[in-house]
């Protein structure tokens, strides 16, 4: 579909999309900030209202060192234990210029209910934390199981800089319709965590 402009105006005259072009937005619907908190947990706005989730998060700090991990519930949150099948790799450069890229067999799940881990070990010095995306498909398919995707940037306590890629599936027909946030051990410190659906 091609764009008209009259009188020379620029791409900064549109004020709104022409009706001939399809979806894309993201649509906020909710935030969580942490504040020494166990988790945050979204247990509303999962539906069928869209085909795609997407969870941004910033400077996600933990109380501890530990691993950002999130997980995925069937039954509005009362449990996470979803069954799933994930892949873990990472891209990893210290400041004292030490590298590698490696697939993490001891992060990924086979089968199983636990935290999808995420592959950045998250340092607690106050100049530490990580931010990035978790993409979810068609959470409410009774025919499907239920893809993700996640990628982050984090800073561990080497000093080192990760950059994080899991996906997987969540082996279930039933719809998911809740997703929690959590660190492997100790407190979510700091953060927020945004939920959009795309449109």
């Amino acid at each position: 579909m091609a764009l008209n402009f009259a009188n020379n105006n620029s791409l900064s005259a549109i004020t709104a999309k022409p009706s001939g072009l399809a979806g894309g937005g993201l649509n906020l619907i909710s935030t969580q900030t942490a504040s020494s908190s166990a988790n945050l947990s979204f247990t509303s706005g999962i539906d069928s209202t869209y085909k795609e989730y997407v969870f941004k998060f910033y400077n996600i700090h933990p109380a501890s060192q530990a691993f950002l991990g999130f997980n995925f519930s069937i039954d509005g949150g009362s449990n996470y234990n979803a069954v799933k099948t994930s892949t873990n790799f990472r891209a990893y450069h210290s400041e004292a210029d030490a590298t590698n890229l490696e697939y993490k067999d001891g992060d990924d799940i086979a089968q199983g209910t636990g935290l999808v881990l995420t592959a950045g070990n998250l340092g607690n010095a106050n100049d530490e934390a990580s931010s990035g995306y978790l993409h979810l498909f068609e959470p409410s398919s009774d025919t499907f199981v239920k893809h993700f995707i996640f990628r982050s940037s984090s800073v561990s306590s080497a000093p080192a800089a990760f950059d994080c890629f899991v996906a997987g599936y969540i082996n279930t027909t039933s719809a998911v319709n809740a997703v929690q946030f959590a660190m492997s051990s100790g407190n979510i410190d700091s953060g927020v965590i945004k939920l959009y659906g795309v449109s």
